[in-house]
C-alpha cells in the first residue's frame, strides 16, 4: 500500500497568491464601471483609517502630472485625538504619491474605489543625486515595502494571510452584543435575521472588492465572528485586511450595527484578534547570501532549516514587537494564560493554541500562526517588525534554541520552561512592551532609529488619550475608535 499523503488542504505559494489587478484597468475603464470617486487612503501609527476623496475627473489629472500626488502635512504620523504629539511639526509638506496596484472598488461605497499610497519627500533626501531618492523611512507602507524588498534580494518571500475577529453590537451605552451564542453555532446565523443578511454581505462585498475570502464563521464570544482571508505578499495583505475592516465596519453600519476589533469587551469572555498566518518561502540563493547552516541537528522537526531560522528569530523578538503588535492597554487584557490566547510566554507548538506561535500545516508546506497580534495594531507596522525580525535570524543564520511547547507553556516548571529554551515572556503592560521596544537594537536597525522613536512617542499619547477613569469607559473609547 502507498504511504498517505502528508500535505492535505490547498497548498499556497507565491506563484498562486490572487493579488487584485484593478489599478491596470484605467480611468476610462472605471468610469465606465460607475467609479465616480477615489478614496485616497492611508493608515497611520494609531492605525485609524484616514483618506481624502478625490473626484474621478481630478484624480486622472494627478495621474497625468509629471509626478503625481497630493500634499499632506509632515504632522500626518503625530496626530493622535485632535492633538499633535510631540516631536511632529504641522511646518511641511510630504507628497503622498497613488500606487493604482493597491486599487481596488469599495464595496459598501458603489461608486467609489479606494487606493494606497507612499509618503515621499518633495526633494530628494539624497541630495539630488541620480537616481533621486524621495522615500520617507516615516511612511507605514515604504517601512514594510523595504522588509519585502530586502527579503526578495536575500532569495525569499513571504505570504502573509490575517484573521479578522470582530464583534457586532446594537448598542455601546450600554454595551450589548447582537446576539450571545456559542463557537461555530448555527444559531449565530439564522436564515432571514439582519445579522446573517449582514454577515453576507459582508462576505459578497469583499469578493467584489477582489479579496481571496476563504470562510467566515461565529466565534466564541457575544456577537463574535471571523472573516479569514487568503494569503498575499506581506504589501498586499495589509492592504487587503485595511479593505476587510473597512468594508466590516461600513456594512455593520448599514445595518445599524456597530463594528468592533476592540481586544476584549467583555471582560468574562474571549477576546478578539488579528491572528497572522506567515510562510517563508526560498525563491533563490544570491551570492551575497549562501544557503544558511543547517540550524537545529538535535531537534526532531519537520521545519526546514529557513523556518527554524525565521522562528528562532521571531521567538527572540516577540517580547518587544509587543509594542507594535498589542498597541492598546486592552491588548493586554486579552492576552493571557489558559484562554486560548497564545499564553504569555514566547513559545511555539504544532497545532498548539495555547502558543504564541502555533506551527500548522504539513511539512514541506508549514506556516506560522501568530496569535500576538489583533486589530488595534497597523498591520504594516506589525509586519515590517515581525518579518524585519524573521528575516534577519534567516541572513544571521540563527538555530533554533527553543524546544516545542506541546502544551500551555504556564504549566510547565520554571526548570521545565528553562530546559526548552521557553525563557521569553511578554511584557504584561504597554509601557512594558515600549521599554522593551526602547532596548531592542535588532529592531532599531531593522525598523530604523527615528521610525522607533517617533513611534514610541505616538504609542504613549495614545495611551493617555483613551485612558479613562475606569475600565468601562476605557473599553468604550476603545469600542469607539477600533
Amino acid at each position: 500500500m502507498s504511504e498517505p499523503p502528508t500535505a492535505y488542504g490547498v497548498l499556497y505559494t507565491p506563484a498562486i497568491a490572487k493579488v487584485p489587478t484593478f489599478g491596470h484597468v484605467g480611468i476610462a475603464k472605471l468610469v465606465e464601471r460607475g467609479i465616480r470617486y477615489i478614496r485616497f487612503q492611508w493608515n497611520d501609527y494609531t492605525n485609524t483609517t484616514r483618506f481624502r476623496v478625490i473626484p474621478i475627473n481630478a484624480f486622472g489629472d494627478i495621474l497625468a502630472a509629471a509626478r503625481p500626488g497630493v500634499g499632506i502635512t509632515k504632522a500626518v504620523f503625530g496626530l493622535v485625538g485632535i492633538g499633535l504629539v510631540p516631536g511632529f511639526s504641522g511646518t511641511g509638506e510630504y507628497l503622498y504619491v497613488p500606487d493604482m496596484a493597491s486599487l481596488r472598488p469599495c464595496g459598501y461605497a458603489p461608486t467609489h474605489a479606494s487606493v494606497m499610497g507612499w509618503f515621499e519627500e518633495k526633494t530628494p533626501v539624497n541630495g539630488g543625486a541620480v537616481p533621486a531618492v524621495y522615500r520617507t523611512p516615516l511612511c507605514p507602507r515604504t517601512l514594510l515595502r523595504g522588509i519585502v524588498d530586502k527579503a526578495r534580494a536575500a532569495g525569499l518571500e513571504f505570504l502573509v494571510g490575517i484573521e479578522t475577529e470582530f464583534i457586532l453590537l446594537e448598542s455601546t451605552d450600554p454595551m450589548k452584543a447582537v446576539n450571545d451564542y456559542p463557537w461555530s453555532t448555527s444559531a449565530a446565523l439564522p436564515s432571514g435575521s439582519d445579522v446573517t443578511a449582514c454577515l453576507e454581505e459582508i462576505a459578497e462585498m469583499l469578493q467584489l472588492a477582489g479579496i481571496d475570502l476563504l470562510m467566515y464563521h461565529a466565534e466564541a464570544a457575544p456577537g463574535q465572528y471571523e472573516v479569514v482571508t487568503g494569503p498575499l505578499p506581506p504589501l498586499e495583505a495589509a492592504d487587503a485586511l485595511l479593505a476587510t475592516r473597512e468594508t466590516i465596519f461600513n456594512i455593520a453600519a448599514k445595518y445599524g450595527f456597530r463594528a468592533t476589533l476592540a481586544p476584549r469587551v467583555f471582560a468574562d469572555n474571549c477576546g478578539s484578534a488579528a491572528h497572522a498566518h506567515i510562510s517563508v518561502h526560498r525563491t533563490a540563493f544570491p551570492a551575497t547570501h549562501p544557503p544558511p547552516p543547517n540550524p537545529d541537528t538535535n531537534h526532531a522537526t519537520t521545519m526546514t532549516p529557513l523556518e527554524r531560522s525565521f522562528l528562532q528569530a521571531l521567538l527572540a523578538h516577540l517580547p518587544a514587537l509587543a509594542a507594535l503588535t498589542l498597541p492598546t492597554r486592552a491588548s493586554y487584557a486579552r492576552v493571557q494564560d489558559g484562554v486560548w490566547s497564545g499564553g504569555t510566554f514566547a513559545c511555539w507548538g504544532t497545532e498548539n493554541r495555547e502558543a504564541l506561535v502555533r506551527l500548522t500545516g504539513a511539512p514541506g508546506h508549514h506556516h506560522f500562526e501568530l496569535r500576538a497580534l489583533d486589530g488595534t495594531a497597523s498591520p504594516y507596522l506589525a509586519l515590517a517588525g515581525i518579518l524585519g525580525a524573521g528575516l534577519q535570524g534567516v541572513l544571521d543564520g540563527a538555530e533554533l534554541a527553543v524546544l516545542e511547547a506541546e502544551g500551555p507553556a504556564i504549566e510547565l516548571s520554571e526548570g521545565e520552561r528553562k530546559r526548552r529554551g521557553i525563557v521569553g515572556r511578554m511584557p504584561r503592560t504597554l509601557p512594558d512592551a515600549r521599554e522593551l521596544l526602547r532596548q531592542d537594537a535588532v529592531l532599531h536597525e531593522v525598523l530604523g532609529q527615528e521610525f522607533v522613536e517617533k513611534y514610541l512617542a505616538v504609542n504613549e499619547t495614545l495611551e493617555k488619550h483613551l485612558s479613562a477613569e475606569t475600565p468601562e469607559e476605557e473599553m468604550e473609547k476603545i469600542v469607539l475608535n477600533y
